[in-house]
C-alpha cells in the first residue's frame, strides 16, 4: 500500500477482480429533476449486495449551457455505467466534472464509468490520501459483499483536482460553489451549491432515514450541523435520504441522533463505564428511528467513545 501515495493524481488503481465474461444486470438508475437542470438518483437504504450492485447512495448531475457536472457516481463500475447512460438519455453535453462529496466506495466506485469522458475528478484536498490508503480494503470489502461479477471493471479513480478552499466551477451560465469542510462525517467532506437553483448538496453530512455513519469526528459533525442550521437553501440533497429536502429542518433528526449518542457516552464515561457497556446501551433510544441501525450503530458508538473519552 505504500506505493499508492506516490501515484500521479490521474492514475487509477485496478480492480481486484474483473471477470470479463460476467454480464450482471445493471441497477435501474432512475433520476428525478428536483430543480431546473438538477437531476438526482435515489440510492437504496441497503447494504452492498449482488442484487443492488452498490446502488446505495444518492447520485446527481447538473446541466449547464456548456457542460455537465456529476456529483457522486454510485458504488460500482456497473452502477456508474448505468448512471452515465441515464445522463446521456437526458443530455449530450460534455461531462466536464465528476465531483465526489467524500471518499466512501458507495459514492466513488462508479467514477471509472466516466473515465473516457476525460473530466476533471474533483474532491476535497484530503480525499486522495484517504482513498489511496483505503483502496485495497475498500475493493476487497466490496467484492466480499457483492461478489466478483458485481465488481467487474471497478477501479479506484483518484482526484485530479483537489479543493483546499472555496472554489467556483462554471458549466456555462451555471456556477457551482465548492466548499471543503472540517472533519465531520470524514476528514474529506465537500459540499456543493448550484447557484442558479440554490440547491445545496451535502453528501453524507446529511443522512435521513438511513442511520448516519461516523468515519471522522462526532464533535466536528455536531459543530458543523450547528453552523449549517444558520444556512439557507431552496433545497438540500442528502447522501442517503430523499432526493430533495428542506433546509435546515432536514438536519434535525441527524443532530438529535448524534446528541443522544454523545450525551449517553459522556454519562457512561463520567460513571467509569466501559466501551463494552456503551455499545450495548448508548443511543438505543434511537433504535426504531433509523434504517440499518443494527448494522452501523455499534460502530458509531465505538468511534464516538474513543473520541469523547479524551475530551
Amino acid at each position: 500500500m505504500g506505493a499508492l501515495a506516490c501515484l500521479p493524481l490521474a492514475h487509477s488503481l485496478p480492480a481486484r477482480a474483473a471477470a470479463a465474461s460476467a454480464d450482471p444486470t445493471a441497477p435501474d438508475m432512475a433520476v428525478e429533476e428536483i430543480a431546473p437542470g438538477v437531476f438526482v438518483h435515489h440510492g437504496r437504504y441497503e447494504l452492498q449486495s449482488p442484487e443492488n450492485m452498490g446502488d446505495m447512495a444518492n447520485a446527481s448531475f447538473i446541466v449547464g449551457d456548456d457542460a455537465v457536472a456529476v456529483i457522486d457516481t454510485s458504488g460500482t463500475a456497473i452502477a456508474g455505467q448505468a448512471f452515465r447512460k441515464r445522463i446521456r438519455e437526458i443530455t449530450d453535453k460534455p461531462i466536464r466534472y465528476v465531483i465526489n462529496t467524500h471518499m466512501h466506495p458507495d459514492h466513488v466506485f462508479g467514477n471509472v464509468a466516466f473515465k473516457d469522458d476525460d473530466p476533471e475528478f474533483v474532491a476535497h484536498k484530503n480525499m486522495k490520501a484517504g482513498l489511496s490508503v483505503r483502496a485495497e480494503t475498500y475493493l476487497a470489502s466490496s467484492e466480499r459483499m457483492m461478489g466478483k461479477e458485481a465488481m467487474v471493471g471497478t477501479e479506484v479513480i483518484l482526484p485530479t483536482r483537489e479543493i483546499a478552499e472555496k472554489e467556483v466551477l462554471d458549466l456555462g451560465n451555471r456556477k457551482l460553489v465548492l466548499e471543503p469542510q472540517p472533519t465531520a462525517h470524514t476528514n474529506n467532506d465537500l459540499i456543493i451549491t448550484d447557484e442558479n437553483t440554490d440547491t445545496l448538496f451535502l453528501g453524507d453530512l446529511l443522512f435521513s432515514k438511513h442511520i448516519p455513519t461516523l468515519d471522522g469526528s462526532i464533535l466536528g459533525w455536531l459543530d458543523l450541523i450547528d453552523q449549517l442550521h444558520g444556512r439557507k437553501a431552496a433545497r438540500v440533497v442528502s447522501g442517503h435520504g430523499p432526493v430533495s429536502m428542506d433546509m435546515p429542518a432536514s438536519l434535525n433528526d441527524e443532530q438529535r441522533y448524534w446528541t443522544v449518542v454523545a450525551d449517553d457516552i459522556r454519562k457512561m464515561i463520567d460513571e467509569n463505564g466501559t466501551l463494552e457497556e456503551a455499545v450495548k446501551t448508548a443511543g438505543y433510544s434511537e433504535k426504531d428511528k433509523w434504517k440499518l441501525f443494527d448494522v452501523y450503530h455499534r460502530r458509531n458508538v465505538t468511534a464516538a467513545f474513543a473520541e469523547l473519552e479524551w475530551e
